[in-house]
């Protein structure tokens, strides 16, 4: 099985790449289109900011890309923000698969920004996650958020409930580092791999 990690301006990739050999997948990291388009599976992670970010893939031809995409496609935090239609992160017009807003945490007096830490997981639906996985903590490290919407399998409340995971045809998204939250995140890197 190929199994391409999108390589572009954001952080955190090869700690994506150790995640995937922990659970004995060899992964590519790459920025070429023709292994990206011939890949089994592709993840497109990373920790950066929105607009920067999608000016990138954009002078390099990369967001046609990623949207064209016919085989599952995992985005993980940035990854799934740039997926959605909007972020307020810079005010910018994303990939648009996930036809929902990133909005920015507003201060409560209560609750830090950024939610940075572990919390639980509520499933909503099905697929790359299950019922095992309910009530089990996952990692964030985010200011942004996307609300609860038709795509969302997954929710975590910080400050109000957001989405957690979404999924639309081949694509899936988790605002949660999978492969930062131990045994529950490789599970679910796992069964992405997994999918048929």
């Amino acid at each position: 099985m190929k199994v391409a990690i999108i390589k572009y301006n954001a952080g955190n990739i090869y700690s994506v790449d150790c995640a995937l050999k922990r659970i004995g997948v060899d992964a590519v990291i790459t920025d070429d289109k023709e292994i990206i388009a011939g890949a089994d599976k592709v993840i497109f992670p990373g920790v950066g900011e929105a607009k920067s970010t999608m000016e990138y893939l954009k002078h390099h031809k990369m967001d046609q890309l990623i949207k064209d995409l016919k085989q599952p496609v995992l985005g993980i935090c940035i990854g799934m923000q740039l997926m959605c239609a909007s972020s307020e992160e810079g005010n910018v017009e994303c990939l648009g698969i996930f036809d929902a807003p990133v909005k920015a945490f507003l201060p409560d007096g209560k609750h830090k920004i950024p939610h940075m830490g572990w919390n639980d997981l509520h499933v909503r639906k099905e697929n790359i996650i299950t019922k095992e996985h309910e009530g089990k903590f996952v990692y964030y490290v985010h200011s942004f958020y996307v609300p609860v919407n038709e795509f969302t399998i997954a929710q975590t409340d910080y400050i109000q409930p957001f989405s957690a995971a979404l999924n639309k045809d081949n694509f899936y998204a988790t605002q949660f580092h999978a492969e930062k939250s131990g045994s529950t995140g490789e599970s679910i890197l796992k069964n992405f791999i997994d999918l048929k």
